[in-house]
């Protein structure tokens, strides 16, 4: 699937957390300011186009569902970066956040205790 622009990204975010819908829909849902509706069509055509986005035609106006859900999503995105910027490591990703204070010990014993929770179950 072709990479999303940062307007397409939080979009497509609108959309998943609002579920199938009109543009009017998702363009009450954006914060302000608000784009034009016109501007925020442009970017649905465009995530339609890109695989994104399905869409059903009803008379004059489209309802649009995603293609992709948001977790396959995070999954395929966060993998790009490990592998783009942290040499395929997600040790190396962790580490980096740590060194960086962005997570902290605490934080970093909870991942450990979900971890070891996950594989006894």
């Amino acid at each position: 699937m072709e990479k999303l622009t940062h307007q397409e990204e939080e979009t497509m975010l609108i959309i998943w957390r609002t579920g199938p819908g009109f543009i009017k829909d998702y363009l009450e849902k954006y914060p302000e300011p608000r784009p034009p509706y016109t501007t925020l069509a442009s970017i649905v055509r465009n995530l339609e186009r890109k695989g994104y986005l399905q869409s059903k035609h009803y008379g004059n106006t489209y309802e649009y569902t995603p293609r992709i859900a948001e977790e396959e999503y995070k999954n395929k995105f966060l993998s790009g970066v490990v592998e783009n910027y942290f040499d395929n490591s997600y040790q190396n990703m962790v580490t980096f956040f740590a060194r960086k204070q962005k997570i902290s010990t605490d934080e970093l014993k909870d991942i450990i205790r979900m971890i070891e929770k996950d594989q006894k179950d």
